[in-house]
């Protein structure tokens, strides 16, 4: 998403979940980023691909295809339903968790049952990321960290996910960088103390589209991290993998060549989101990346009166995810444990 977009969070039901109040970039705004970024991303694409990282973390040659699914961590039969229209399970299954809420791990343990590996992405809300780093919270990290290390199975965590956007409170222009990165490295302490090792950190930005910035100054350094995350949608049917992502691979690359996985991503019916899987797959091999996870859901607000938008994968977009993950996935063995 770019800075145009609002994003907010709420609870639903029992459990909590993440609803997004996305705005579209205007026209005119959109035709002046894209001016400016036609000759960067030419450029872009051949840095990209030449600065593919290869280094890896309890992933041998893994292939991730993964699933957002609204009804996570809540239920499974989401991600069962997609299974079943594909052929196959998905191997990386995500949910959003609310600060203060515990590991879900009965979440968790389906996952493993189904041959997937848990993502969580854990949202600090408005609670202060200077307080988290000064320890205020850490009766809670403790008791998540145990959870998970009891679970044993391996578990992908990411804090604060597109912190380098405005639309959150512990982002860009509403929380200091410096804030973000004490409180990654103090959560990640706590974690390795409690001996939670099971754990593979995902520092997960946003898209440096339009007036977003490069995450640079959000990086918490190499050793608080394990593989980095990007989060992008294709807006447009023109929007293609090298134009939505390959500037902010370039960007990611100047700090590190940890594995990238993109996670978070989606595309309405009417930009062709049989076309957009297709240019995922294409994309996450041309550029040597993990994987992605697509981000099922049609219960989103848009900040548009009168539109909601619509990521749920349709008919000819299960049709494509099912033939191209046939071939993706099948010399990729299963997810270890730890």
């Amino acid at each position: 998403m770019t800075d145009t977009n609002a994003e907010f969070e709420f609870r639903r039901g029992g459990h909590h979940s993440t609803a997004r109040s996305r705005k579209r970039p205007g026209r005119k705004l959109l035709l002046v980023g894209v001016t400016l970024l036609v000759v960067a991303i030419a450029v872009a694409v051949v840095v990209a691909r030449k600065a593919s990282g290869t280094s890896v973390h309890h992933i041998g040659t893994v292939r991730y295809l993964g699933i957002f699914e609204p009804d996570a961590p809540g239920s499974y039969s989401g991600l069962n339903q997609v299974a079943q229209s594909i052929g196959r399970q998905p191997n990386l299954a995500s949910y959003y968790s609310h600060w203060l809420t515990p590991f879900q791990v009965e979440f968790a343990t389906s996952a493993e049952r189904n041959g997937a590996t848990t993502l969580v992405q854990i949202s600090p809300g408005s609670y202060p990321l200077t307080k988290i780093a000064e320890g205020k919270y850490d009766n809670y990290l403790r008791s998540f960290a145990a959870a998970v290390k009891a679970f044993g199975g391996r578990v992908i965590l990411s804090f604060g996910h597109e912190m380098n956007g405005t639309w959150y409170p512990w982002g860009y222009r509403h929380a200091s960088p410096a804030a973000f990165v004490a409180a990654w490295r103090h959560i990640v302490t706590v974690f390795r103390e409690t001996g939670a090792r099971n754990v593979t950190w995902l520092w997960t930005v946003n898209i440096t589209a339009l007036r977003v910035p490069a995450p640079g100054p959000w990086w918490p350094g190499s050793s608080y991290v394990n593989w980095v995350g990007i989060d992008g949608y294709f807006w447009y049917k023109a929007a293609s993998f090298a134009t939505v992502f390959a500037p902010t691979i370039v960007d990611v690359r100047q700090l590190t060549h940890d594995p990238i996985l993109i996670a978070e991503t989606g595309a309405e019916p009417a930009v062709g989101q049989a076309a957009k899987i297709d240019e995922l797959f294409a994309g996450v091999q041309t550029y040597g990346l993990l994987g992605f996870v697509w981000f099922n859901d049609d219960t989103v607000s848009a900040a548009i009166a009168g539109e909601a938008l619509n990521w749920r994968l349709g008919p000819a977009a299960l049709a494509a995810l099912r033939e191209d993950a046939n071939e993706y996935l099948k010399s990729s063995p299963s997810p270890r444990p730890s």
